[in-house]
């Protein structure tokens, strides 16, 4: 299916609520249930990564629909590779910056950041820009390098994986906010949103080695699941994923999904993605162990052009 097929048919919220703010001044919008219905997801593009946000969480009922006053808020992004934004191999530093900025609007005690890198955890903090933008928004960066961090929690429906090491901040949060970049994997055919929660697991060996897919579907099964999914297709590694080889592997989507649904998320993002979500083996396993749906088809889905 193509890009343009996934966003460009009827919309199911109006545009109104997605009005554009500027960087320095927005206000957290808020609606109850008697207002309107949310739709299920957001799907943007055509923005810069910040503004595609406004206008997508915006239509999602704002971010005080998943942050209160006093919340300890933990965002993950995929901060993996120590490589610069323009290769994608992480999430885009802009984007995680303006999340950082909601949920405080929405007034968040405090918002952290962290990932179990591939790469050097400093090199990768640094250099993917992530850091930087997430200071000066007022969060924290938090590493995910040593195992003491990890505390084990059994998966009662888990068919390979009965048992992971998760970081401790994402058992402790209020809120939860997955924020995967989309790209290639050598191994798994795409990496979103389900399988960047590899980064908030300590032994991610254990899950290459005993049937990767599964395994990602197993912990997608876990109960405490993202309250927020936010997938970055401003720029997207078409190949040569997850780390990259260059700027030549990258397309420049500047498009946006917002839902509170992985297995919704990753299928949507397949197929801007240009591929089957059944195809993806993970979001097919997630889908049939009941950890969310992959039926667009069933979603309210408010589709935004910019």
């Amino acid at each position: 299916m193509k890009r343009r097929d996934f966003f460009l048919k009827s919309a199911g919220v109006g545009l109104g609520l997605g009005a554009a703010m500027s960087l320095g001044s927005f206000k957290t919008l808020t609606a109850g249930p008697s207002a309107f219905a949310l739709p299920d997801m957001a799907a943007v593009r055509g923005g810069e990564p910040d503004v595609m946000f406004d206008r997508a969480i915006a239509a999602m009922g704002g971010m005080g629909h998943f942050v209160k006053k006093g919340q300890k808020v933990v965002v993950k992004p995929n901060i993996g590779w120590d490589v610069p934004p323009e290769r994608a191999a992480n999430t885009n530093p802009l984007l995680i910056k303006r999340i950082v900025q909601h949920c405080y609007q929405a007034g968040a005690k405090e918002v952290l950041a962290f990932d179990n890198t591939c790469d050097a955890w400093t090199k990768c903090y640094k250099d993917s820009g992530i850091e930087k933008y997430v200071k000066s928004a007022g969060g924290k960066m938090v590493p995910g390098n040593t195992e003491g961090f990890y505390q084990e929690i059994e998966l009662t429906q888990g068919k390979r994986l009965k048992k992971v090491k998760v970081h401790e901040l994402v058992l402790d949060a209020d809120v939860f906010i997955d924020v995967p970049v989309l790209k290639s994997h050598d191994a798994a055919k795409l990496t979103i949103s389900m399988k960047n929660l590899m980064g908030v697991i300590w032994d991610r060996r254990y899950w290459h080695r005993n049937d990767l897919n599964q395994c990602i579907a197993d912990y997608a099964t876990y109960s405490r699941k993202p309250d927020l999914v936010v997938v970055d297709a401003y720029n997207v590694m078409m190949k040569n994923g997850p780390r990259g080889v260059s700027k030549s592997d990258v397309v420049k989507m500047k498009a946006q999904i917002v839902t509170t649904d992985m297995v919704a998320a990753d299928a949507a993002a397949a197929k801007m993605f240009g591929v089957d979500p059944a195809s993806v083996r993970y979001i097919r396993l997630a889908h049939e162990m009941h950890a969310g749906n992959m039926d667009l088809s069933k979603l309210n889905i408010s589709r935004i052009k910019i």
